[in-house]
């Protein structure tokens, strides 16, 4: 009888050895791969200047590249993205931080200026056996173009030396996807013959928007055809996400989408923050958490499919690259718990790394990175 205490008592601690053990398990991971978030979400300066060092000397690397002709540069729609995406996130950070300006200003617009080179965009060149740029005044929708126009208007925006002959360029591109777009019932326009996508369709309202940031010029009237047909035509109601691709007759030719979504709520707080808050309340209702690892499940309720080249691959339903564009929305409208997990989840399969005063994402290569960097640095500065 004597031992039956002892026994009872090494039996309590055996279990909570058990359970300590069990839980210490769960929120490890989770802690560790959290424990640099609340400094991205707050916009840590450290932080942010060492992924733009990375993004900086990307370009560098790619005027070198392009000055010897070895080849090497990004080219095809890989680079139009780089450059894009490089040029939107050092603006973004020249906007919350004005004294980085005379850095990295000069080298937002070479990355836009280089987004609009004609061989980024011959897949489309291709498509419609006209180059979109060199043809204002076709019909025809060529909405790809708003990736280089949105690219050119942030840098505009903060570039006191944006070159002349760019903004002549950047003012015509704007003139045209303007046209384009209040001539479109649906305020839909084509990326490819016959097929139109409402993500860069927000695109393009982004573009027009900050062009009228940048030179003071009354966009209200397109901005405010693209919101009310956003709303009529392109959202699926069931789901509340933007249908992945479209007939410019608004008939739906893929599912409702989280990456589309996701990707189409950061290019509209360009423009309309109330359209950009409703996109990205549907994109939250797609999480998915795992033990505080949280992803973006890539297709509506009632429907199904797999992976492409907008979505990057499916696994379980998840979408890479719906996980990742819901940072920016996260971050605009306050969901810190959503960004922490989202955070979690990147820093476990994306592998940040420091060098020197440099950071990098090393699974995420340039293109990763670049786009990192545009949605961990999106926030109040830039949506409307």
């Amino acid at each position: 009888m004597g031992d039956r205490p002892r026994q009872w008592r090494r039996l309590t601690a055996i279990v909570a050895a058990v359970v300590a053990a069990v839980v210490v398990v769960a929120l490890l991971p989770a802690w560790w791969c959290g424990r640099d978030a609340s400094a991205w979400y707050t916009g840590d300066p450290a932080r942010v200047h060492g992924l733009a060092a990375e993004l900086v000397a990307f370009e560098a690397d790619d005027d070198r590249q392009r000055a010897d002709g070895s080849g090497h540069e990004l080219t095809g729609m890989w680079g139009l993205l780089a450059h894009q995406m490089t040029a939107l996130g050092l603006a973004q950070v020249c906007l919350a931080h004005p004294e980085w300006r005379n850095q990295l200003a000069p080298v937002a617009t070479r990355a836009a200026a280089k987004s609009l080179r004609p061989e980024l965009r011959e897949v489309f060149t291709t498509a419609w056996h006209e180059d979109g740029a060199a043809v204002p005044e076709s019909s025809h929708g060529h909405a790809y173009l708003s990736y280089p126009a949105l690219a050119l208007g942030m840098a505009r925006l903060v570039d006191p030396a944006f070159p002349p002959d760019l903004a002549a360029t950047h003012d015509a591109l704007i003139a045209t996807l303007e046209r384009r777009l209040l001539a479109a019932p649906t305020a839909l326009l084509e990326t490819y013959p016959g097929e139109a996508y409402p993500t860069d369709v927000a695109a393009v309202a982004g573009a027009i928007a900050v062009h009228g940031r940048a030179t003071g010029t009354d966009h209200a009237a397109a901005l405010a055809h693209w919101a009310r047909q956003v709303r009529a035509i392109q959202i699926d109601p069931g789901t509340g996400l933007v249908v992945q691709r479209m007939g410019i007759d608004g008939h739906a030719h893929d599912a409702p989408r989280a990456s589309g979504t996701g990707l189409a709520a950061y290019f509209a707080g360009f423009a309309d923050r109330s359209v950009a808050r409703q996109l990205a309340t549907a994109l939250f209702g797609q999480e998915r958490d795992i033990a505080g690892f949280a992803a973006i499940h890539e297709y509506g309720h009632g429907y199904d499919g797999s992976g492409d080249m907008d979505s990057g691959p499916v696994v379980l339903g998840i979408s890479v690259s719906a996980t990742a564009f819901a940072f920016a929305p996260a971050r605009v409208f306050g969901n810190r718990d959503l960004f922490t997990g989202l955070f979690r989840t990147t820093d476990l399969f994306g592998l940040p790394v420091s060098s020197g005063s440099r950071v990098r994402f090393a699974n995420g290569g340039v293109i990763g990175n670049a786009l990192l960097l545009a949605f961990l640095t999106s926030g109040p500065e830039v949506a409307k």
